[in-house]
């Protein structure tokens, strides 16, 4: 299974896991970081190397960050660099860190970054756009007075 760790700007990922706690559950192989105001970069580093060496299974580690081109970010792809199995993903919302949690367990590095990038797309809509996709059937439903 791959493992994640989340990381974000003060209580991002605190709150993020917690979320995902109540919507999926208590995940294995998953850890959050959140980086206060006060944590140093230096601190930041030190708690994700403890994060990945307690949760390595050895099939790949995720990233999840909040901010491209933010510490976490920046300090995660610095981690990234000393290997081949790790993966750096930025802009995490609810829907993908969900979804992916589910999904990891039959992907590997690259279906993970793939299918990530395309549940977080998915996550950001707004209701006028949904509504305008399911006008025609209810249109077609009004009409034929169905």
């Amino acid at each position: 299974m791959l493992a994640v760790i989340l990381s974000g700007h003060g209580a991002f990922a605190s709150g993020m896991a917690q979320a995902v706690h109540q919507v999926i559950g208590e995940q294995d192989q998953f850890r959050f970081i959140d980086f206060p105001e006060q944590m140093t970069t230096p601190q930041l580093e030190a708690a994700m190397r403890q994060a990945m060496e307690e949760i390595d299974s050895g099939e790949g580690i995720v990233f999840l960050t909040d901010l491209l081109g933010g510490t976490p970010f920046r300090t995660a792809s610095l981690l990234s660099q000393a290997r081949q199995d790790i993966e750096v993903i930025t802009g995490t919302n609810m829907q993908m860190t969900a979804e992916m949690l589910l999904e990891r367990d039959a992907l590997s590095l690259l279906e993970f970054r793939n299918l990530a990038l395309e549940c977080g797309h998915r996550g950001i809509t707004c209701l006028a756009v949904e509504m305008a996709a399911k006008a025609p059937l209810s249109t077609m439903v009004a009409d034929d007075g169905i």
